[in-house]
């Protein structure tokens, strides 16, 4: 059962994460890669926090989301200035230095060894310790998570979102403000993807840079293309699909020592078989390769 829970809350993990980053590529088409830079942020302030000064799990939830929702509006304010390929390798740029910080912070973040010893969370006067506990704790963030999402689309805000999607030269014609909407959307993205990364640091109780390097930004765009960008249940079926297939290799012979090559041999089959056939998505919604507008 803990194989199964264990499972179960790495999906959890990476809905999070496929939706609050679907909320800036999938509904406001902001493609990023640099997302895993904000989940890093999350785990790293809820260790370093926990760490050194012993603050409980909802101070270092609320500073962790503020922190990473202050660099999102940094990164969309570079969003305002710089467009489509340009914007990409920005946050491409984003997320190398946010990587490297860590290693180069030795005394403070651990540098490439890492923290470990991340206590155990305690939340409402409950310590959580077992994997069922981490299960329940994962899966209400993953609802709270989607709820957000479902609440955005269906508001006025969502709607400018979609605007600036379909169209920006449109949406700034109809007095939109289109720079406040941007770093606005990338701030509550990057919050939601902090709240994942601080239950996975308290969760493993371990972090290291490796664990949100390039490769996991790629990953998590990979969930949201496969899923569907731009639609509600997309994060849940791609999370599900890139997560459990992998595993089946456990079941089926092959050696450790090949089965993670294997598994990128997976996901970027999985990928280009996707772009190819379906671009929108299991789900989907809208795909990533744009359409030439007719005048």
């Amino acid at each position: 059962m803990e194989y199964l829970f264990n499972i179960l809350i790495v999906i959890d993990i990476y809905i999070i994460l496929a939706v609050s980053l679907n909320l800036i590529a999938g509904l406001t088409g902001l493609l990023s890669v640099g997302h895993a830079a904000f989940y890093g942020v999350g785990a790293y302030v809820a260790a370093v926090l926990s760490l050194r000064l012993g603050t409980p799990f909802p101070v270092n939830l609320l500073c962790a989301i503020i922190i990473s929702s202050m660099l999102g509006v940094l990164v969309g304010w570079i969003g305002v200035r710089l467009r489509d390929d340009l914007f990409v390798i920005a946050t491409f740029a984003f997320q190398l230095v946010a990587f490297s910080l860590p290693y180069n912070c030795l005394s403070l973040l651990g540098g490439p060894m890492g923290l470990a010893g991340i206590p155990q969370p305690t939340l409402l006067g409950l310590k959580i310790t077992s994997h069922l506990d981490f299960f329940i704790l994962a899966s209400v963030f993953c609802i709270l998570n989607l709820w957000v999402y479902w609440v955005v689309v269906r508001s006025p805000y969502g709607r400018v979102l979609r605007a600036i999607r379909e169209d920006e030269l449109l949406a700034e014609s109809a007095g939109k403000n289109l720079a406040a909407y941007k770093r606005s959307v990338f701030a509550l993205g990057a919050g939601l993807a902090a709240s994942a990364g601080v239950i996975f640091a308290h969760y493993v109780s371990f972090i290291d840079p490796t664990s949100f390097s390039v490769l996991e930004s790629i990953f998590i765009i990979s969930i949201v293309i496969i899923g569907g960008a731009g639609s509600l249940w997309g994060p849940v079926v791609g999370a599900v699909v890139l997560v459990t297939l992998p595993e089946l290799l456990r079941f089926i012979g092959i050696p450790s020592s090949i089965a993670a090559n294997v598994r990128q041999i997976i996901y970027g089959a999985s990928l280009v078989a996707c772009m190819l056939w379906r671009p929108q998505g299991v789900i989907g919604k809208f795909g990533f390769r744009k359409e030439e507008r007719r005048g």
